[in-house]
């Protein structure tokens, strides 16, 4: 786990919530005569607070990532939640994909003030910006094929996908030209699911959730974060996700091409053009109506131009250039 655009010290700071106890439980993990020594929350992030630690000790320094949940809904969800994630840290361990290395978990805040997860810090950062976007997407794209990649027995598989949103739940912008366009939109997804061949799914894959190192063609991708939506399910839904959030960053045109670079990259899709349909605007809407929910830990690491207005003109244009492609 990395920030994902620097961070701010806890000392005196009001928003950040108490964690005395959970600063107890890490500290008697550690090894013998290591000490936090610092610690910094993070910006850009939103279902949970997180924390860089500095730890000190007799064999030098090191740093660690701390995730907890202080929003009482993801409070309420924090067993599921954290111990899935946990558990695919561990899964992770043995495979190429760059993930960090699982510490300690207190699913249920037996120890902490908040349900926590205690992590390596992975390096390099999170990059939003539109600079060297289309070599990003490449990467992103060859790195998602290797995670669908990842073998599971059925035992470890994680849980079934789930949709975020339904025909019911959807919230259309109040102010759109093309209501048309919305509700056929809606209408797509009144049906069935298509017929699926299902994976190892991130199920929350996009930039925010991913590290890179060096500049240009030098560029690699050092890790991806936040395992806790990971799901069993079809890769389509993964690249569904990834292209939305790539067309609400850096515009329609990039994010229409994501998963032809998925495809090119070695990956699998759904043959039917209805069936991209389906799992494109399945994810496309439950960022309706205008994507604020996710542009605000954005706009905490520096995307300011990204504003509802224009958020809400991106993903609009978004669906149109899906029914123009698949319908």
């Amino acid at each position: 786990m990395n920030a994902t655009g620097g961070g701010e010290r806890l000392d005196g700071d009001p928003e950040v919530h108490g964690w005395d106890a959970t600063r107890a439980w890490v500290e008697k993990g550690l090894a013998d005569g290591e000490r936090i020594a610092d610690a910094e929350r993070l910006r850009g992030g939103w279902t949970s607070e997180m924390r860089r630690l500095r730890v000190e000790g007799p064999g030098g320094r090191r740093d660690l990532v701390l995730r907890s949940f202080v929003k009482p809904f993801f409070v309420e969800h924090a067993d599921g939640l954290l111990s899935r994630e946990a558990a695919i840290l561990r899964l992770l361990g043995a495979t190429d994909v760059p993930a960090a290395t699982l510490l300690d978990v207190d699913a249920t805040a037996m120890h902490c003030d908040h349900p926590s997860l205690l992590m390596s810090l992975l390096p390099g950062g999170v990059r939003l910006d539109d600079r060297d976007a289309e070599r990003r997407v490449e990467l992103l794209a060859e790195q998602l094929v290797r995670i669908h990649q990842v073998e599971v027995s059925r035992a470890e598989r994680p849980r079934a996908w789930q949709a975020w949103t339904s025909p019911e739940r959807v919230t259309l912008p109040p102010h759109t030209a093309r209501p048309e366009l919305w509700q056929r939109a809606v209408d797509v997804i009144r049906q069935e699911p298509p017929a699926l061949r299902p994976c190892f799914l991130h199920r929350d894959f996009h930039p925010g959730n991913v590290l890179f190192e060096g500049e240009g063609d030098e560029a690699r991708i050092s890790g991806v974060v936040d395992w806790v939506e990971t799901s069993w399910g079809p890769a389509d839904l993964d690249v569904a996700h990834c292209s939305t959030a790539l067309s609400l960053l850096h515009g329609v045109p990039l994010g229409m091409t994501f998963a032809d670079r998925y495809l090119a990259a070695g990956g699998s899709l759904a043959e039917q053009p209805a069936a991209h349909l389906y799992w494109r605007v399945l994810d496309a809407l439950a960022f309706a109506p205008d994507a604020e929910k996710v542009a605000v830990p954005w706009r905490e690491v520096g995307r300011a131009d990204l504003t509802p207005a224009l958020l809400s003109s991106r993903l609009e244009e978004y669906l149109h250039a899906l029914f123009e492609r698949y319908a």
